[in-house]
């Protein structure tokens, strides 16, 4: 099942369940208002209403789709996860960790799957990340690896946009650098963890202007989803419709030197989950 936020002709924002290219808008249904956080705390309880809702049908095309969860306390990122991320990596001096890489982005960084994603004037190496994002369903604190599954609501495509001179030299603790505004795209939808037969076998590529830059599965991860929830759950509790980063493959601008300028279009596609697509703009 894929869930939307969508913003109708009328400028009101909706939550709405994908049905091909119609979004049934369940507004009502339930008591259902315009937060999907708010619908995946009650995930459990509402999935067989919501998949037999019948509200009215507007055309995908004709909806602005929003960020499927606006409102998250937490959206955490975890670093060099990907071994031919980390490969390429140590050819750039840069050493592989020997435990979880983990890091905040603000959540005033978020932004929907088709906005603008502002490069700052501050910088000329804006980057792109493409990953598999897990948002939490269940509040939860000290999960095993073997119940990590039970609290995943479901997946979203996440682009980890990263201001690498920021991460390098201005704030080595990368918050900073992976906070900028508008750097934290992702969706189109969220889909239930019930859709995906394994999150560690998807295939996930990334284009800019129509170039494949990267290419890779996620069975290519380092520590997997479980044993993220695990390790981080060990630390703070996590919240339903917190955001996890879960990595990005290789194939990064940096080690080129081929970072974002305005104009380019940077497609992210990760299979079952859908598609984002977002457009480079100068800071103005």
């Amino acid at each position: 099942m894929q869930l939307a936020r969508f913003r109708t002709s009328t400028g009101e924002v909706h939550v709405g369940r994908v049905d091909g290219d119609h979004v049934i808008d369940l507004t009502g249904t339930a008591g259902i208002g315009s937060s999907l956080r708010a619908v995946v705390t009650e995930l459990d309880t509402l999935r067989d209403e919501i998949a037999t809702a019948s509200g009215e049908a507007y055309p995908l095309a004709d909806m602005t789709l929003l960020a499927p969860i606006d409102d998250p306390q937490k959206f955490l990122g975890i670093g060099m996860n990907y071994r031919a991320h980390a490969a390429e990596a140590l050819q750039a001096g840069i050493p592989t960790p020997t435990s979880q890489l983990w890091f905040n982005k603000q959540v005033s960084c978020i932004a929907g799957p088709y906005d603008e994603i502002v490069k700052p004037a501050v910088s000329d190496e804006m980057d792109y990340e493409i990953e598999l994002g897990v948002v939490i369903g269940k509040r939860c604190r000290h999960v095993s690896r073997e119940d990590a599954r039970s609290v995943i609501a479901g997946y979203v495509v996440v682009n980890d946009v990263s201001v690498r001179d920021w991460l390098a030299k201005r704030s080595p603790t990368f918050t900073l650098g992976k906070s900028f505004d508008t750097h934290g795209p992702f969706g189109p939808w969220l889909t239930t963890d019930d859709a995906v037969t394994d999150p560690h076998d998807l295939a996930l590529r990334l284009w800019v202007n129509g170039e494949e830059r990267q290419d890779a599965r996620t069975n290519d991860m380092i520590y997997d989803v479980y044993d993220q929830i695990a390790y981080l759950s060990t630390v703070m509790t996590l919240e339903p419709g917190d955001v996890l980063a879960t990595g990005t493959p290789s194939g990064i601008g940096a080690p080129t030197g081929a970072f974002l300028r305005p104009g380019d279009v940077v497609r992210g596609e990760i299979d079952g989950l859908g598609v984002i697509e977002n457009r480079v703009v100068a800071e103005s």
